[in-house]
């Protein structure tokens, strides 16, 4: 404790007499596992016995209650209460150590540490109950005082940790002894395995919370990823234990989401087999769950890591064999289940993947076209109505709400600058005219001005551009955009600005 309130008083000089190779162990033990610190997180196990049905089929841990005391009184401990300070004195121990085996030592006591708390936390009732539900199965009391209190400590422990593993990956990089072969992967390993078991804790912040926690990660897969046969077999110890099934529990679903977020960095070293049984095969049952709120975040990463494996080359013969499961499954969800922005950029990502220099644009060489076909007449037949916004964040960049036609025009017209030349020929007049078939007039000036873009924004290469330059200027592509739906089919031509003498019968009689 004297030494985490002075050490940024001592100089450099003093610092360096220091024996972090006895420290650092005392510090992590002292910190984590002993009684005057986290307890080794064996006090979140306890708080079950308080948690009590209340009025309303609600569940209340009460204010007064003996383990939200303990709870209190762990928070309170010096130990506990100036972590931040002590995880920086911890990280900076891990930089200074000389033998590179106590990192190693430091990093299995984390391990330790969180394994113990993520199994103190599935043993309890709260975490039976989803973020999203909170609101309906927790008392006014539990949601207000107790768990924001127990929420901000684990929240503090999370930060502390992965401050501690920043420092050991920083080191595992930098040591030769840790950068080993036998050494660099299974600290990795072992770190992810960490943020894993505290990912109940970091999933209620957000992925992008914490930027250090970010690093961690990547740095770990980063290393992890040269190693291929030991990413499988991580891969393999952390997949969905019900592979194929949608678990009912929270931390569950939560451990799942890890896996999609994590798996979605391996494609690329793995093997187009392991691929389709290890990572679609755990994405494909969310990928219809849109619907359900508490399933969003989880639904979002299920699509991204399905999309990832697509574009993979060596997995063109895998995509061409499942694209059309998953394109079935995209127009099944949208709009019911699916925003426009979420459609637009699977729709595109699945263009883009089907089109060259993708190996599978060799093989199956009009599947673009072909795709871009079934959207063009969904469209054709597709509601005119607008679509109301969607879950707890709808999107907020729309300018005005558009309907499933304006949507499927707009995924039409993302999907262009991938086209080949010969193809965009073809579909540039068919975007125009399926533009003009949009009765609402501020959806239809959304589809042109985003028409526009696709065509002068920079998204084309060279023979693309000039394809639509040409087009435009002297194909009759300017008109057909611009002014082939300003006069509808209901108007009658009298209505034009006609001069009187140009046309129709006899020129009336001069009055001179």
């Amino acid at each position: 404790m004297v030494l985490n309130y002075t050490f940024e008083l001592l100089s450099d000089l003093e610092r360096s007499k220091l024996d972090y190779n006895r420290l650092l162990p005392a510090m992590i033990q002292s910190a984590y596992l002993s009684s005057e610190g986290l307890e080794g997180g064996y006090f979140l196990g306890s708080i079950d016995q308080d948690v009590v049905e209340a009025p309303g089929k609600q569940f209340r841990w009460s204010s007064n209650s003996p383990t939200f005391g303990i709870v209190s009184a762990v928070a309170a401990r010096p130990l506990v209460s100036t972590l931040g300070p002590l995880s920086r004195l911890v990280a900076h121990s891990i930089d200074s150590v000389r033998d590179p085996r106590i990192v190693a030592q430091t990093v299995d006591y984390l391990a330790g540490f969180v394994r113990t708390l993520m199994v103190q936390w599935r043993q309890n009732k709260l975490s039976e109950i989803d973020v999203a539900e909170e609101a309906d199965f927790l008392d006014a009391e539990s949601r207000e005082i107790t768990l924001p209190a127990l929420w901000k400590m684990l929240r503090n422990c999370l930060y502390s940790v992965v401050i501690a593993l920043r420092a050991v990956l920083g080191r595992t990089i930098n040591d030769p002894a840790l950068a080993a072969n036998s050494s660099a992967p299974y600290i990795s390993m072992q770190c992810l395995h960490i943020l894993r078991n505290m990912y109940f804790i970091s999933s209620r912040m957000g992925q992008n919370a914490s930027s250090q926690q970010t690093f961690v990660m990547l740095a770990a897969i980063d290393i992890l990823s040269q190693y291929p046969v030991l990413a499988e077999n991580f891969l393999r110890s952390i997949k969905p234990s019900d592979i194929g099934q949608i678990p009912a529990h929270p931390v569950e679903r939560c451990l799942d989401l890890f896996f999609l977020n994590v798996g979605e960095h391996f494609p690329l070293v793995l093997s187009s087999e392991t691929n389709e049984e290890l990572l679609l095969s755990a994405a494909f049952p969310y990928l219809a769950a849109g619907a359900n709120s508490l399933l969003l975040e989880i639904f979002e990463a299920a699509h991204s890591l399905v999309l990832v494996v697509f574009a993979i080359p060596h997995n063109s013969e895998l995509a061409a064999k499942q694209l059309p499961f998953y394109i079935e499954n995209l127009f099944a969800v949208f709009p019911n289940n699916l925003s426009g922005r979420q459609f637009r950029l699977a729709f595109k990502t699945v263009i883009q993947i089907t089109a060259p220099p993708s190996p599978l644009a060799n093989t199956q060489p009009l599947l673009p076209s072909i795709l871009l076909e079934v959207v063009h007449d969904r469209a054709l037949k597709a509601s005119s109505t607008p679509i109301p916004p969607q879950g707890p964040n709808p999107d907020m960049s729309q300018s005005s709400p558009l309907s499933e036609q304006a949507v499927l025009t707009l995924a039409l017209l993302d999907s262009l600058s991938f086209l080949r030349v010969e193809h965009l020929k073809e579909w540039l007049p068919l975007a125009a005219q399926l533009i003009n078939t949009i009765s609402d007039r501020n959806m239809r000036h959304a589809c042109i001005d985003r028409f526009w873009e696709a065509l002068a924004g920079g998204e084309m290469d060279v023979d693309r551009s000039h394809c639509c330059v040409t087009w435009w200027s002297t194909e009759g592509g300017r008109e057909l955009v611009l002014f082939g739906a300003e006069t509808g089919p209901e108007e009658s031509d009298e209505s034009g600005p006609y001069m009187s003498g140009a046309v129709g019968g006899v020129a009336p009689e001069s009055k001179l």
